[in-house]
């Protein structure tokens, strides 16, 4: 969408401006002028909303083939993608082209990991929107058609590419704060999670669906509702059926970097809890107040909305030994300039590149999965009003078989994992 291409750009501008840095982001999607060293990466966009004309419908030669479900977005796509790209309403008519390197997808979040699997199957690499699946089990179908088919996958997000994520990694690492660390993401920290902006209609009369479209499809193997225009295009963020709120939109931009920098790419927290209203609504997102996360060694992840309740005005990152506030000041100060002589840490590869050397990029879907956890979590943690163990190595809550009921949603016929 046209406002979640402007989000990312005030996250960028966000990150600058709670870190004291300049952020200068990858050119991690491509574009016009861009070679591999042998050869055009070709594209198919799936999904051509806002942020599929954002971000990766691109003039000749890039883009073969684009496919939306309404036809008015499908149009433009193929007026702005040029004479040599094909248009569909269904997706798997991009994946039989041979000419296609690469599919982009960037759907509602309800389509991301059937359409990523179809694609790795398919044989193509994917760069998928975030998040990246919209319930637990789809992320690790995801990981095991990734390497099933010997893929690339990147999901849409990159602020662990940047050189102030590589500074924290360099800090966290380097114990100077002591442990057990706290990070805090909300608004006294300088992170919106339009709460609001992403709540649900918790009352709606059908409507008949427009000509344009194909309703049936936009569903897929999501649960029938009738039409509502709140739900589709846009204001699906406010539905359990399609996204999580808030949390879904913007936490792999706001989380996955710090799940980064903490060391945490390869394990989850193991508790999460929620101060929000109860009972949840069984359709639309609503609003919350704080998320608390508590990972096995200790490390806390508090996540404030501000929009309810009372958010956590603590410092963004502190330690036993040391604080960081928004701006980049540290208590004691000078603590990033004790670390600048410390080597840095590995550099990420971006998803063009990895597509020609046959690497997984640095979001890859192994380490994006967990990042997309956290959402999910908290989600969870919403709609069960409890606090909850979580076992991060078989994915699933312990001795809570409600809870666990959300890692794997039912799919609706005839579309299956």
């Amino acid at each position: 969408m046209t406002n979640d291409r402007l989000n990312r750009r005030r996250f960028l501008g966000l990150s600058a401006a709670l870190f004291g840095v300049a952020i200068v982001p990858r050119r991690v999607l491509g574009g016009q002028g861009y070679k591999a060293p042998s050869e055009t990466i070709t594209r198919g966009v799936v999904g051509t909303g806002g942020q599929g004309m954002g971000g990766h419908v691109t003039g000749p030669p890039f883009t073969l083939a684009v496919c939306d479900v309404d036809k008015n977005h499908l149009a433009a796509a193929l007026k702005k993608a040029g004479p040599q790209a094909k248009g569909y309403t269904d997706f798997r008519r991009v994946l039989e082209h041979k000419d296609i390197d690469t599919v982009h997808i960037a759907t509602p979040p309800h389509w991301h990991a059937l359409v990523s699997i179809a694609a790795c199957d398919a044989g193509k690499d994917v760069l998928c929107e975030k998040p990246m699946h919209r319930f637990i089990h789809e992320g690790l179908k995801v990981i095991e058609a990734v390497k099933r088919n010997g893929r690339v996958f990147q999901i849409g997000t990159y602020g662990r590419f940047d050189d102030n994520s590589r500074r924290f990694r360099k800090l966290v690492a380097s114990g100077l704060l002591g442990t057990p660390l706290t990070v805090r993401v909300g608004p006294a920290q300088g992170y919106n999670w339009k709460v609001k902006m992403w709540s649900g209609m918790t009352v709606q009369a059908p409507q008949p669906v427009p000509a344009e479209l194909d309703y049936e499809m936009w569903l897929g193997p999501a649960p029938y509702k009738p039409y509502h225009p709140h739900r589709v295009h846009g204001s699906f963020r406010g539905y359990w059926d399609y996204d999580g709120g808030g949390l879904a939109d913007m936490g792999q931009h706001y989380l996955d970097p710090v799940q980064y920098w903490l060391g945490k790419d390869s394990t989850s927290p193991a508790e999460v809890w929620a101060d929000a209203p109860w009972p949840a609504h069984p359709d639309a997102c609503g609003p919350w107040g704080t998320i608390t996360f508590k990972y096995a060694d200790g490390t806390t992840l508090i996540l404030s909305s501000g929009e309810w309740g009372t958010a956590d005005p603590g410092p963004f990152l502190e330690g036993p030994r040391g604080k960081v506030f928004p701006g980049g000041r540290t208590d004691p100060p000078g603590l990033f300039d004790q670390i600048a002589a410390l080597p840095n840490p590995p550099g990420l590869m971006d998803f063009n590149r990895a597509v020609v050397t046959r690497q997984q990029p640095g979001g890859n879907a192994d380490v994006v999965h967990r990042s997309c956890c956290l959402m999910h979590l908290a989600n969870i943690a919403i709609r069960t009003g409890r606090r909850l163990k979580f076992d991060p190595e078989s994915f699933r809550f312990v001795g809570d078989e409600e809870a666990n009921r959300f890692v794997n949603l039912p799919v609706r016929a005839p579309w299956h994992l």
